[in-house]
């Protein structure tokens, strides 16, 4: 198989120029560009990336073009737009409009029983890119990306909230608690809403994502760990709060672990109090307090709470073997 040879041949010789001089890597590295072969361009991308040859950006430009003409037959599954991308938003290169590009590209491709869009790395991948680009205006930008929330991948959906964060302004706030307020998206969509609401706004906005937890569902349950991020006392006490009125074993759960995750020492004081007094949460204390992997004074009190309850005992062993 003459040329599955020659393609491994070509891997083995762009993988062997970590190894070379700087100065003779550059012409290989254009010829790798301009490959036939879209996984070899790729390869070829990555490593200027990884060498940060800035100088290459032209020749980066040129394969990026190229790869959008018959785009299902030149780069199945965007290989190599995918990798270039990448390579121009680590170069923060401010042309907007090569993102822009990308950011609309849908490409089909066949799969059993129809066609697939295979473009959606690339949209999220440009989306984040575009926020460096300086000289497009603010207002510009979250126009560009509000287009995006509505993509058909939840992943590019995810990607693109997380791009609106970035901008972090107070619009960027507004748009992200628009979308939050629509809902009817997957629960990670809307976990990054209230995880970038609550990085731009601070603990301010607590209250505000504390109301989403009243559902009870996994949109809920990334509420809490939203709020947990923010490692507040005041989202302790909003957790804590909620978990007092949770009927739902699987929702107090969550709520167990968003609590721990707080990291605050009211917090854990709080969970090993249900542990000491064998409540119904106990076990979920305990699982919930092994996760964040508790210091050794911590791990201590919980062997000693437990060391006479054969149950309990079991729970912490199994949790600290897991």
């Amino acid at each position: 198989m003459p040329g599955r040879r020659q393609f491994e041949q070509q891997i083995a010789a762009l993988d062997a120029l970590r190894g070379a001089p700087a100065d003779a890597r550059n012409e290989h590295l254009r010829k790798g560009l301009a490959n036939k072969n879209n996984f070899v361009v790729a390869k070829a991308a990555d490593l200027i990336r990884e060498f940060q040859l800035q100088e290459l950006t032209p020749d980066l430009l040129q394969a990026f073009e190229r790869f959008f003409q018959n785009a299902d037959k030149s780069d199945p599954q965007c290989w190599a737009k995918n990798s270039i991308s990448r390579a121009l938003a680590a170069f923060e290169f401010q042309d907007p409009d090569v993102f822009l590009r990308g950011m609309r590209h849908i490409q089909l491709e066949p799969v059993w029983g129809g066609q697939s869009d295979t473009a959606g790395t690339l949209r999220a991948i440009c989306a984040l890119a575009l926020v460096q680009c300086r000289r497009l205006p603010e207002v510009d930008l979250l126009a560009r990306l509000i287009d995006l929330l509505a993509d058909e991948d939840k992943t590019v959906r995810a990607e693109v909230v997380r791009a609106v964060e970035q901008v972090g302004s107070s619009s960027a706030s507004l748009v992200l608690r628009l979308r939050a307020v629509l809902g009817k998206d997957e629960p990670e969509v809307l976990g990054a809403c209230y995880g970038g609401i609550l990085r731009i706004e601070g603990v301010s906005a607590i209250p505000w994502v504390a109301e989403f937890l009243l559902s009870g569902d996994d949109s809920a349950g990334e509420a809490a760990l939203a709020l947990a991020a923010t490692r507040s006392q005041k989202a302790f006490h909003v957790l804590r709060d909620r978990l007092e009125k949770a009927q739902d074993p699987w929702f107090r759960s969550v709520l167990l672990s968003a609590i721990a995750l707080t990291r605050q020492d009211d917090a854990m004081e709080f969970l090993i109090h249900a542990v000491a007094t064998e409540s119904l949460d106990a076990e979920g204390a305990i699982e919930a307090i092994v996760r964040t992997v508790p210091s050794e004074e911590l791990l201590g009190r919980l062997k000693k709470l437990t060391a006479e309850n054969t149950r309990l005992a079991r729970v912490l062993a199994e949790h600290q073997s897991s």
